[in-house]
Formats: C-alpha cells, sequence, structure tokens
C-alpha cells in the first residue's frame, strides 16, 4: 500500500514553520505535515530569544524586514489577545550615550516615521530618567510599539490550532534526503519517509542545507552566532522597568548589548554575538566538525572576518571577560555591577552571507519546482512569523493550484 500524499510538507518546528503551516490550513489545503528534527518544537532560535516582539524601527523602509515586521506584530499582538496569550505592549527605549550616537538617533527617528510607528517621542536626559531612572545619555527614542510575549508559548498555541485542523507534526524526523517522481516529493526522515505535493523549507539554521539537500544551489551560507545573556538579580533587576537598547551599528544586523524585561519579569543583559563553532551551539565548549568546516571553508566568511575582525574580537572578549561585558552595559545603566549578573540563556543567530562576505540584511525566499525556501529569516522572524507564514501559505496555495 502506498504511502499517502500530502498536500504541504513544512520543514521546521519553529514559530515560522507553524505560522506557515497553520496559515495553509486556514486557506483550505486539506492534508499538512509538519517535520521537526528535534523532539520537541521550538528549541532553537524560537524558543531561545529575548521574547521582544520588534516595533520595526530598524529596517529599511520598504524592505520585507520593514513590511512584515509591521503587518505581523499587530497580527501577534491580536493572536495572543484571542488566544489569551500573555504579553505587554511596554515599549522600548533607544539611548544615545554622548553627542556623537545624536545623528544616528535621527537617522532612527526619520525611519520610524518612513515605516509608520505611531507614539515614537524624542527625549532628552530628563525624559531618559522618566523613562527609566537607572538609564543614562544625552538623548533617546521612546518607541511605544514594541513588546515582550514567551515565542515559545505562541509555538505551542500555533501547533495546537494545526492539530485541530488535521495537520500532522512529527518530530525527531530530520530530513535526510529529498527525491521528486512526476506525483510527488518524497523526504526521507529518521523516522518515516513522506510524500508531498509541496515543500515548503524553514528549517532555521538548517534552511541552506536543507535547500541542498533538495538539489538548490544557494549562493549564501548560514552562519551561527551566539548569543550569550545574563541575567540581573535582585534590586539591580527592581531598577528596571522595561526594555533599554543602545544605539545600534548601523553596519551590522546585531543590536548591540541592552536589557531586556521578559513576560516573566526577569531582567536580562545582552546579547552579545560571537562566532559559534556549532549551529545549535549554545554553549562555548560546544564544537562541530561539520559546521566548523563549514564556516572556515566559505570565502564569504573570511571577506566578512576582514572587514569587521576588530567588531568580532571585541564581542569574544565581552564573552571570556566579565568585568568587558560589565563595562559594555554600564554605558547605558552606570549602576549595574558584575556581583548582580548571573549566567542565563543563550540562543545561536542563523546569519546569512553571500559569497562577497556580504551580510543579507532581509528575508530571503527561494523558489523552485514544488518548493519553497526560507533561507534567511533572521530578527525579526519571531516577531514577523504569523505575516511571514502568510506570505508562504499564499505562495503555496497559488502553487498548488
Amino acid at each position: 500500500m502506498s504511502s499517502p500524499v500530502y498536500d504541504v510538507a513544512v520543514i521546521g518546528g519553529g514559530i515560522v514553520g507553524l505560522a506557515a503551516a497553520q496559515s495553509l490550513s486556514e486557506n483550505g489545503v486539506a492534508s499538512i505535515v509538519v517535520l521537526e528534527a528535534e523532539d520537541e518544537l521550538a528549541q532553537h532560535q524560537t524558543g531561545r530569544n529575548s521574547g521582544v516582539i520588534h516595533s520595526g524601527l530598524y529596517y529599511r523602509p520598504g524592505s520585507d524586514k520593514a513590511r512584515f515586521c509591521a503587518s505581523g506584530r499587530e497580527a501577534l499582538y491580536r493572536f495572543c489577545e484571542k488566544h489569551d496569550i500573555d504579553y505587554r505592549r511596554c515599549g522600548k527605549l533607544v539611548v544615545a550615550i554622548d553627542d556623537s550616537e545624536l545623528p544616528a538617533l535621527d537617522r532612527l527617528a526619520e525611519r520610524a516615521h518612513a515605516n509608520g510607528l505611531e507614539g515614537v517621542e524624542r527625549l532628552d536626559a530628563s525624559g531618559i530618567r522618566d523613562k527609566e531612572p537607572a538609564a543614562v545619555g544625552v538623548g533617546a527614542l521612546w518607541v511605544p510599539e514594541t513588546g515582550i510575549v514567551d515565542f515559545g508559548r505562541v509555538a505551542t498555541k500555533l501547533a495546537e490550532l494545526l492539530r485541530t485542523r488535521g495537520g500532522r507534526i512529527l518530530t525527531s524526523a530530520r530530513v535526510q534526503k529529498v527525491a521528486t517522481d512526476a506525483d510527488a516529493i518524497n523526504i526521507e526522515t529518521d523516522s518515516e519517509t513522506v510524500r508531498s505535493r509541496l515543500l515548503v523549507n524553514c528549517a532555521g539554521l538548517q534552511a541552506d542545507r536543507v535547500a541542498r539537500i533538495c538539489g538548490m544551489s544557494p549562493k549564501i551560507r548560514l552562519i551561527p552566532f551566539r548569543g550569550e545573556y545574563l541575567e540581573l538579580e535582585g534590586s539591580a533587576a527592581d531598577r528596571i522597568n522595561g526594555l533599554i537598547y543602545p544605539v545600534p551599528d548601523p553596519r551590522l544586523p546585531f543590536l548591540g548589548i541592552h536589557l531586556t524585561r521578559t513576560i516573566d519579569d526577569r531582567v536580562l543583559a545582552g546579547p552579545n554575538a560571537v562566532l559559534a563553532w556549532k549551529r545549535e551551539g549554545y554553549r562555548a565548549s560546544d564544537f562541530s566538525v561539520r559546521d566548523t568546516a563549514d564556516t572556515l571553508l566559505f570565502p564569504g566568511f573570511w571577506k566578512l572576518a576582514a572587514g569587521f575582525w576588530r567588531t568580532g574580537a571585541g564581542e569574544m572578549y565581552r564573552s571570556w571577560n566579565r568585568a568587558a561585558f560589565v563595562n559594555g552595559l554600564q554605558r547605558l545603566v552606570p549602576g549595574v555591577t558584575a556581583d548582580q549578573l548571573e549566567p542565563s540563556r543563550s540562543g545561536v543567530r542563523a546569519q546569512a552571507i553571500d559569497s562577497e562576505g556580504r551580510l543579507l540584511d532581509d528575508f530571503q525566499i527561494l523558489r523552485a519546482d514544488r518548493m519553497l525556501h526560507v533561507l534567511n529569516a533572521p530578527s525579526p522572524a519571531a516577531t514577523a512569523a504569523l505575516a511571514i507564514g502568510q506570505h508562504l501559505a499564499d505562495m503555496a496555495s497559488t502553487a498548488l493550484r
């Protein structure tokens, strides 16, 4: 007896894959299967971030990031309301430490206006103290549309809704081989072989590899960067009201060390951004020969390193040296001391780099025959997941006609 043929197989049980699958079910697609490599859903980028619902402040106007973040943010707030998921639209403060950062703050204010953000305020030093008495700076932007949530809970609810509609979710189902015939795409996993009419690759940290397994030749490589957090304890944490960010380096996709009050009322400091030697390398000691070779043998990595080695060295130094990390944090909140910080979670960001060493700054979706591959979905992908998922579902539904 031949195996059933699903309409769509979604590879990846993180928030983007689950959102795509749920949107497909809402679009009326009859049979959907989600294939997750781990034994539980949302174990990587979805479950290991700080939980910030991004406003869209930083992104180039007109880009997919700006567009999907804006629509996805509001869709996420509505989703949380509808399904009784705790969230807070708490706002965040982006602080200029000294006068040299004020022009960059001006540019951020212009971008906020271009991206349609509402209620953004320009603050002086006293305005900073009113919002966050522990923070210091010469100027700031107050961005009220930023929020916090547990993205793992959102993913769990998406999975629950998908199952209610008849969708199937397979865990411990890492993709090993993909072959096509006239009738279906045959996806061989650790647990079973699945047949589908269409494949949607939302594999996150492994997305470029899955694309290659599928016969694609993407011109990018996903390079893993570990973000390490410390947690602010006791009375020091009580002094932080919400989210305090520095003015970011516009050349890089990382936002710098910041403070985040999470939905469970912890205060995280970080993350830094250090090269990881394993794609799921959440500890400094984690190492994979294959993942390291993939990074070091990719020409684009060395071109990137040539341009940003000082930045990378500084991030690594802060990873090894607690005092250096604290010094960076004290630029925003001078009262923080090393004894008030304890090690906390870490996550790994899948950063796409092309062969010329350029950091891909926007989402990237590769279309192929009966396949869609989400090759680059960095932050704000979790915030934008419902919008990205709907976009993928619309593309897939059209392909199925």
